[in-house]
């Protein structure tokens, strides 16, 4: 014997469960995520579904949520990752930023070795550039 509709139950917990998400502290979310995996989200939160469960012998809600994270990955020419980030900042303060903030600065005195090395690295970056332009000339003759 029936007690009420299951179109009644089913709408009331939609109700129920939509007034829960709407109490949620996203911002919260968000430093939880941070703290735990040192994610920065790039977008926000983007609610899908939630629902009654039973976890750990206790009734809880679940909420799923679909987020965007920004990804940064560094790898060097023989394809080996050398970071793997999802916070952009990082990147930027390491390296990024310092190339292209290196116009404004003083730059300290390069010893002989180091400068050795810097038009070494010069050089073979001359070459790959060339290297990279040759099919276009190639093709261009043809």
């Amino acid at each position: 014997m029936k007690l009420t509709k299951a179109e009644t139950i089913q709408e009331c917990e939609k109700v129920f469960i939509d007034t829960i998400n709407e109490g949620l502290d996203r911002e919260a979310i968000e430093k939880m995520l941070f703290e735990k995996h040192s994610f920065t989200l790039q977008e926000e939160i983007d609610y899908k579904k939630g629902d009654l469960v039973v976890y750990n012998d206790n009734i809880a809600y679940k909420f799923d949520f679909e987020i965007k994270v920004p990804l940064s990955v560094i790898f060097n020419r023989q394809g080996e990752c050398l970071e793997i980030s999802t916070v952009r900042d990082n990147f930027e303060e390491e390296g990024e930023d310092d190339l292209l903030h290196e116009e404004n600065t003083v730059a300290p005195p390069i010893s002989p070795e180091r400068d050795g090395k810097v038009a070494q690295m010069a050089s073979n970056i001359a070459d790959m550039i060339s290297e990279i332009n040759q099919p276009e000339i190639e093709q261009k003759d043809k």
